[in-house]
């Protein structure tokens, strides 16, 4: 019966055998690519178009991209901020269809068709949205960061209001809501300003809110 073969094998003589077939077939400064045909779906671009600011806008996007950074990077629509990117700070709030939403919690391919306004489609320097007036009027910001969001979120607010949408504190929800303190912060406790201007922005949203009515 023939003995057994003692293989000895030293660590230097395994890398080095693992670092020859890692090198193999590899061309020096040559960087691989990926082939078209092998990248993930997701990471394919994908055409959506949709109504920004009162104007028709086609993109093509990573499916994986955010309405947030669509809109920032692609249409350098920047007033509206990345504050948490977590759906928690309000900074990065717009109204789509009327409807106040994070745009980091949303992707862009999901708004096909969709009617989006940003802080500068309510407004412009020259001629500003009757909130983002009262918000100069009241000092309803200290760093302005979070001021974009707060804006977008009011201007929502009272459109929530006047359609009769409850809120955790509305004592009746069988009544149309009343623009209350209490029914105010908590409409407006999704955006958060560090600066702690609440206050002054509660103050600018009442004021729209009595000339509106």
């Amino acid at each position: 019966m023939p003995k057994p073969v003692k293989l000895e094998v030293s660590r230097r003589r395994l890398l080095a055998a693992g670092t020859a077939t890692a090198m193999a077939g590899v061309v020096p400064g040559a960087q691989a690519q990926p082939h078209p045909s092998r990248q993930k779906p997701s990471q394919r671009p994908t055409g959506v178009s949709f109504e920004v600011n009162g104007k028709p806008r086609s993109l093509q996007v990573d499916n994986r991209t955010t309405l947030l950074d669509a809109l920032r990077e692609n249409l350098s629509l920047t007033g509206t901020k990345k504050g948490c990117d977590h759906g928690q700070c309000g900074a990065c709030t717009v109204i789509v269809n009327g409807v106040r939403i994070n745009s980091c919690l949303t992707l862009a391919v999901m708004h096909e068709g969709d009617r989006i306004t940003t802080i500068e489609g309510l407004g412009q320097p020259e001629q500003l949205h009757p909130m983002q007036a009262a918000f100069v009027k009241h000092d309803g910001y200290q760093c302005g960061y979070c001021t974009p969001g707060q804006i977008c979120s009011a201007v929502a607010v009272l459109d929530e209001i006047k359609a009769g949408i409850p809120s955790h504190v509305s004592p009746d929800l069988t009544a149309p809501p009343e623009l209350t303190n209490a029914e105010l912060r908590e409409r407006m406790s999704g955006n958060i300003c560090r600066c702690g201007a609440y206050s002054n922005i509660a103050e600018a949203i009442a004021e729209v809110a009595g000339s509106s009515t």
